[in-house]
This record gives C-alpha cells, sequence and structure tokens, in this order.
C-alpha cells in the first residue's frame, strides 16, 4: 500500500531498529535551520515560530499504514516520531500517539514492545501544553548542542521569535521533572567542526563545558554524544571522531559526577 506517514524501519545509531513516523508536511517545518542538518537547509518559507502551530489530523490510512508495516518486524526496537522538521509544532500530535499505541499494544512482539519515541529541538519546550504532549511518549530525545546563545544562534541559526538558550534549558528541566517515572529523558548533543577559520564550532571547550553544567542541572536519564553522519546543510560542516566523542564523554562525566546518568557516544 502507498506509505504516506511512515518511512524505515531502519538501523538506527541511537535506537536500535526504528520506524520513523513523520506527521508534519512532506515539505520541512522547523524552527531551527541548523547548519549540521541532515536533511537539508530550512528554507525562508519553512522556518517558523515556536508559537507556530498546524493542524493535521491523522487519516485513516495511518491505522492501517502501521499495521501493515509492524505486523512483518516483531523485533522493532522503537516507533519514532520525528525526521522532516520539529513534530511538536503539529497539534494533533497526540491524535496520532493514540493510535500507534493502540495499533502497538495490539501485536505481538519477539521480546520487548517498541518504544513510543519522539525527536524534539526542545523550541517549543517552553509552552506547558507542548510539555504536556511530549511527557506522554515513552522516550523523548531533546535537542541540546550548545548552552549560550551566541552559539545557539550560529549552530541552530533559530527562527527570531524562538526565546533564548536559557529559557529552553529551563524547560527541559521542566519536562523531565513533570514527566511519568517510567519514561525516559534523552539530551542529544551534536558537536560539529568547521573548515571556516571565522566560523568557531560548537565543539569548543567553552561550549562543552557550559553543556555539561547545563545537563548537570536538567539530571536526564541519558546523554547521547554523536555527529554528522550524512550531508549536512552546510558545506563547512564535517564530523568530530571518535576520539573527541571521548573527550567530551570524560568532560562532561568530570562537570556531571551523577552515576544515575548514562552518558554514550555514536
Amino acid at each position: 500500500m502507498p506509505r504516506e506517514y511512515t518511512y524505515g524501519p531502519f538501523q538506527s545509531r541511537r535506537l536500535g531498529l526504528s520506524l520513523g513516523v513523520d506527521i508534519l508536511p512532506r515539505s520541512k517545518l522547523c524552527t531551527f535551520n541548523c547548519v549540521y542538518c541532515e536533511i537539508g537547509p530550512t528554507g525562508k518559507n519553512q522556518l517558523v515560530s515556536p508559537n507556530f502551530r498546524i493542524k493535521l489530523p491523522p487519516s485513516p490510512l495511518f491505522r492501517k499504514e502501521l499495521k501493515s508495516i509492524l505486523k512483518f518486524v516483531p523485533h522493532l526496537n522503537s516507533i519514532t516520531f520525528g525526521y522532516n522538521g520539529e513534530p511538536t509544532l503539529n497539534e494533533n500530535i497526540l491524535d496520532f500517539l493514540k493510535i500507534a499505541l493502540e495499533v502497538r499494544d495490539d501485536l505481538n512482539w519477539t521480546h520487548e514492545k517498541p518504544k513510543l519515541t519522539l525527536f524534539t529541538n526542545s523550541s517549543t519546550l517552553i509552552f506547558d501544553e507542548i510539555r504536556e504532549r511530549v511527557k506522554q511518549f515513552e522516550l523523548v530525545l531533546a535537542k541540546l548542542d550548545v548552552a549560550t546563545n551566541n552559539y545557539f544562534k550560529q549552530s541552530n541559526r533559530p527562527h527570531p521569535e524562538t526565546p533564548k538558550i536559557e529559557s529552553i534549558i529551563d524547560s527541559i528541566t521542566k519536562l523531565k521533572k513533570e514527566m511519568p517515572m517510567d519514561h525516559k529523558l534523552a539530551i542529544q548533543c551534536l558537536f560539529y567542526n568547521s573548515y571556516r577559520e571565522e566560523y568557531i564550532s560548537n565543539n569548543n571547550p567553552e561550549n562543552v563545558k557550559n553543556l555539561a553544567y547545563a545537563i548537570k542541572r536538567i539530571k536526564p536519564d541519558l546523554v547521547q554524544i554523536y555527529s554528522t553522519a550524512r550531508i549536512p546543510a552546510e558545506y563547512f560542516v564535517f564530523a568530530i571522531d571518535d576520539e573527541r566523542k571521548r573527550e567530551i564523554i570524560k568532560i562532561f562525566k568530570e562537570i556531571i559526577q551523577n552515576d544515575k546518568i548514562k552518558i554514550e557516544y555514536y
């Protein structure tokens, strides 16, 4: 049958075998225009305020599409909402989640049921109603690559109405406190290098240190350190190597000093 909402399953570096779910228009819609984005630049008409909302309820095809795919992958690890921009911009996100939950719980699985996972760039978490929706996902992967506004503007290139990074860090901290105990929060930190001497990437000592202090305050369940694996939005951006990832983990652990927070690299 034609596929309107899903892609994969594919082997994810961070989630295992994952089925992607896209609840946004086929055209990208995001609050950021990150220099490293692996689905390409955010066009002028695609860059929106965190206040922006779109109503796109699931069609009857969504349930049928999920059933037709999931019955063939009983070893799936994650049903993952994200990909084509910022999924929390769709006000009908919980309608999609409800259907995914019903379909998942009606099937037999080889091991554990796949987690219902959400990717978010964290920009909309300042709103109470968004956190209320987001916390209903079993695993939330919240983006946080920078900890100061100058690097925020340079790396993520947010819409002008996006709040300062301090407010976003505060909102992620609130989300963690509001989430059910059995739901997990992972902070995703993508580090990159730059070919441009005048362009300081987020892979610098100041940003790494400040990020560690922010994560210490948030107290997530997991921190995922990774870099670009596909062609980024800007030509001058390139990946850090595994040695640098291990160095960052060491710095994070020295500052965070919390054995309950698992820190991994990919």
